[in-house]
């Protein structure tokens, strides 16, 4: 990725975290799948940013 193509990144990725409460559940879901594609060492970590961030996306477990 370019220097360029980083920074929109890093921006659409704030804007991201910034409205992430307002989101429907399945684009969450969509988005936070793909950012830890091959990070499952981050994923709780990230997880627990976001709920700390907005409380009101703890949604309930989907059963298995």
């Amino acid at each position: 990725m370019s220097e360029g193509e980083d920074h929109f990144a890093r921006l659409l990725g704030r804007a991201a975290m910034d409205v992430w409460g307002d989101m429907p559940r399945d684009i969450q879901e969509a988005l936070f799948e793909t950012a830890m594609k091959e990070r499952d060492g981050e994923r709780e970590d990230l997880a627990r940013l976001l709920h700390a961030r907005h409380p009101r996306t703890q949604h309930p477990v989907k059963p298995a």
